[in-house]
């Protein structure tokens, strides 16, 4: 039974939520990020019909220039809700902005700073952005997982010694992606499953919107790099995940 740690499934990008959620009846759980207002509030309601659907609410970096305070007002409220496993995705990204980069870090500290006081995981986005994500999060006793994880195998460790797991979705099986060996290198116990889904589709469908399912895709590939079966990578990496969030 596979888990599939980060994805977005919202009416945005998928015309028919319920016929997907009923493709995704064999995996143990999916974990539904939002990024704003309006896919925060969906998660919270798209939990509440599916269950195997968990959420994760949170700002995206991308997002900095619109939010408002009623809208971390909205994760507070919202928090306590069983079948909410984080504040996520959050982060800092400065691929197209660097001018935002104060703003950027003032809203993930903000964000990092409800996660503490309610000691919950946080699902983390890091784009051209390490040292500070990194600084970021000495600041807070929080952990959780560096989502998309595709940084050096000396990062990944300042990551894991805080005690961090990283999410590991279908750029591992893109050709031109040197990640597969920096995994080979962290080993599978600091590792979890994700599609972020609808994006980075897995080879050899790359290019075609990403689901959750393709997930066991992803499951495939590192069974490939660690000699061993599928069943077993699913076993290992949702008792990582049992690390960090409660998923029942």
């Amino acid at each position: 039974m596979f888990i599939d740690s980060h994805c977005h499934i919202y009416k945005e990008y998928y015309e028919d939520i319920p016929l997907l959620m009923n493709e995704l009846k064999e995996l143990k759980a999916v974990i539904n990020n939002g990024c704003d207002k309006d896919s925060n509030e969906e998660v919270i309601n798209l939990i509440s019909s599916y269950p195997n659907m968990y959420g994760a609410i949170g700002i995206h970096p991308e997002n900095v220039t619109n939010y408002t305070d009623n809208d971390l007002k909205f994760l507070e409220e919202n928090i306590n809700n069983k079948k909410i496993v984080a504040i996520g995705e959050i982060g800092l990204d400065y691929h197209y902005d660097k001018e935002s980069r104060d703003r950027q870090i003032e809203l993930f500290e903000k964000q990092l700073s409800i996660a503490e006081r309610y000691n919950m995981p946080v699902i983390v986005h890091s784009r051209e952005a390490t040292l500070d994500t990194i600084e970021c999060l000495k600041k807070y006793k929080v952990k959780g997982v560096i989502h998309s994880f595709s940084g050096s195998f000396e990062t990944a460790m300042i990551y894991i010694k805080m005690g961090f797991i990283l999410g590991i979705n279908g750029v591992v099986t893109f050709k031109n992606s040197n990640l597969k060996d920096t995994v080979k290198r962290i080993g599978i116990d600091n590792l979890v499953l994700e599609t972020d889904s609808p994006y980075l589709t897995p080879h050899p469908y790359r290019g075609e919107k990403n689901t959750p399912k393709n997930v066991i895709l992803v499951a495939d590939f590192i069974s490939n790099i660690f000699r061993i079966s599928p069943e077993k990578v699913a076993e290992i990496t949702n008792k990582n995940i049992a690390r960090i969030f409660d998923i029942q």
